[in-house]
């Protein structure tokens, strides 16, 4: 995958700071594995109507922007990254919601948050984003924080080890959208971004739920219509989008070290609900405490400035073309800025 370095391109002051959106989208996020828990449709069904009404409401604002597509300017191996970033997400939906059929809330999104380790690896593979000793430091702890959070829900059978298996699977698949979104998003205007993406994923999951023979994509009770919808509001438009919106402005691996916190409100969630009860025990207090030290040590320095520090070709062409001017798209999709370095 021929990803090209985010850096080649310095963004436009971003108009709400990263690390709010960023908390708010922790909360969104949080609240999506319980609320999976209380639809009777199959895993397929649900990503595939969470992300249809998601499309909707994207095109809904698109539509108050006509001129927004005239910014677009991709070449085609953008254009299919752009249609692999859309695929990886889907493969992470089907995933992490199948999991939690198998799992327990929290096992499976302690898994799925495992995410920073893989987006660190494919940023420096790909994006040449090298996270400083700090921030790997702030991985560490904050994924082992995670790990003591599930650690009491492993070994609990074969369906517990396969919801194990597909949560993980669930981040690597959605470690690589990241990635990918990060070097995109310094192209286009969020909108357009998560417009083109989350149609490539919701029309994956039409198609495929058309052709199964044993998945029906309508004939569910109001109740999952409203839980399609609610997961579309939250942790899709607020949850995931405020992700895409941190990335233009946030190291990949920064901007999802930030979620890591969703497995404690998730947790937190399971335990207050009811019907669902699964009380956390001490170990999920202790991974709490891990959890929001690493996310403390490696984002909130950054999330405070907008931006991390230069890769070694920035620097590089910062040295050689200091005073040049750069053309980027603001996220108010009217043209273009010129931005001085």
């Amino acid at each position: 995958m021929d990803v090209r370095r985010a850096d080649d391109a310095r963004p436009a002051r971003a108009p709400l700071p990263p690390g709010l959106v960023l908390l708010v989208g922790v909360a969104a996020m949080s609240y999506a594995g319980p609320a999976v828990r209380f639809s009777s449709a199959p895993a397929l069904v649900i990503a595939a109507w969470r992300l249809t009404f998601s499309v909707a409401f994207i095109a809904l604002v698109l539509a108050f922007r006509p001129g927004a597509w005239r910014s677009v300017r991709l070449g085609a191996g953008e254009w299919l990254q752009a249609v692999a970033a859309g695929l990886l997400l889907a493969a992470h939906f089907w995933s992490w919601i199948a999991s939690l059929s198998l799992t327990t809330v929290s096992s499976s999104v302690v898994l799925v948050s495992t995410q920073p380790i893989f987006v660190a690896l494919l940023s420096t593979l790909f994006l040449h984003e090298r996270a400083t000793a700090r921030q790997w430091l702030g991985i560490v702890i904050a994924v082992t924080g995670g790990m003591v959070i599930g650690w009491g829900d492993f070994g609990q059978g074969r369906a517990a080890l396969i919801g194990d298996l597909l949560a993980t699977a669930g981040a690597v698949f959605v470690s690589g959208y990241y990635v990918i979104g990060r070097s995109l998003r310094q192209k286009l205007d969020l909108w357009l971004y998560i417009g083109i993406v989350y149609g490539v994923a919701a029309a994956s999951f039409m198609v495929l739920g058309a052709l199964h023979p044993h998945v029906s994509l309508t004939g569910y009770p109001a109740r999952d219509w409203l839980i399609f919808a609610a997961l579309a509001a939250g942790p899709m438009m607020l949850g995931h989008t405020g992700v895409n919106y941190a990335l233009r402005y946030l190291r990949a691996y920064v901007a999802n070290l930030a979620l890591l916190g969703e497995p404690i409100g998730a947790t937190l969630i399971a335990w207050l609900l009811p019907a669902i009860h699964e009380v956390p025990g001490p170990q999920t207090l202790i991974g709490a405490v891990l959890i929001l030290g690493g996310i403390a040590l490696g984002v909130i320095r950054q999330a405070q400035t907008g931006r991390g520090p230069q890769s070694d070709r920035q620097r590089h062409a910062a040295g050689c073309n200091r005073g040049a001017s750069e053309h980027v798209i603001d996220e108010s999709g009217h043209g273009p800025n010129m931005t001085v370095q």
